[in-house]
């Protein structure tokens, strides 16, 4: 999608720009109903929207829908932006789109979640993006329970319930090159040493493993830890776990 020319019939490279003299302008025009001046912000900002869909490439949505729902959050924030607040208009454009493309995801994720709940955590997110702007900083979860007259609990609850999912093989952090995965994080709560020392197989291929290996292949697959708690207790960081976990699996693999 970086690459493409082309999103809805509109030639990305001849996108016009507006400075930010320019753009506090027309932001005035606008609030004083100046409807060519708004046509002309919307044009002159649709290069923000699309940076902001950019990154949600490899959702496998279409960047033509994905520029038009970020077009609508992009209109709904020139028509409530407040010149009078002092804040740059990307500052308070942004958070709209992706609000707005965010939105558009969820609303057509195959994972289904009930209209009350859907509706209360896009209130939060909209009071949360409004406190936000007011505050000049994050809101907390309690101000934006207050103001929408409901409990902290339900807030989460319904913010929880919409958050995109995270692949297990989502990286969390890189070390040396070697990446960390969620899967990495997983403890397995039913492992048991004594249902995996059931399997011949393991053992054999675990005998061919230096002592270091071994023990995190115990611990691992054994006894449920997580590689954070394996390198607690081996004393090396969890990159190095990784590393080592990939090795010994790779081994065993020959005589298994």
């Amino acid at each position: 999608m970086a690459g493409k020319v082309d999103i809805c019939g509109i030639n990305t490279g001849l996108l016009p720009k507006l400075d930010r003299k320019r753009s506090e302008e027309l932001l005035l025009l606008v609030k004083a109903g100046d409807r060519t001046a708004r046509e002309e912000l919307i044009e002159g900002n649709l290069r923000l929207v699309l940076s902001v869909i950019q990154r949600f490439s490899g959702r496998g949505e279409s960047p033509d829908d994905l520029f038009q729902i970020g077009c609508i959050g992009l209109i709904k924030a020139i028509d409530n932006f407040d010149p009078g607040h002092g804040v740059m208009f990307s500052t308070y454009a942004v958070p709209m789109i992706i609000g707005e493309v965010r939105r558009f995801l969820r609303d057509n994720s195959s994972m289904r979640v009930s209209r009350s709940i859907r509706d209360t955590a896009y209130h939060a997110l909209r009071e949360r993006t409004r406190l936000e702007y007011e505050l000049g900083r994050e809101p907390t979860l309690l101000e934006i329970a207050k103001a929408l007259g409901t409990g902290e609990a339900e807030v989460v609850f319904a913010l929880d319930a919409i958050a995109d999912p995270v692949s297990l093989n989502e990286p969390v952090f890189r070390d040396d090159g070697d990446a960390v995965f969620v899967v990495d994080q997983v403890k397995d709560e039913s492992a048991s040493e004594e249902k995996w020392l059931d399997s011949v197989a393991l053992r054999t291929g675990m005998e061919h493993l230096p002592e270091r290996e071994r023990r995190i292949i115990e611990m691992r697959y054994f006894l449920g830890r997580t590689q954070t708690e394996v390198a607690g207790e081996i004393g090396i960081s969890q990159a190095q776990v990784s590393r080592l976990e990939k090795h010994a699996l790779g081994t065993m693999k020959k005589y298994v």
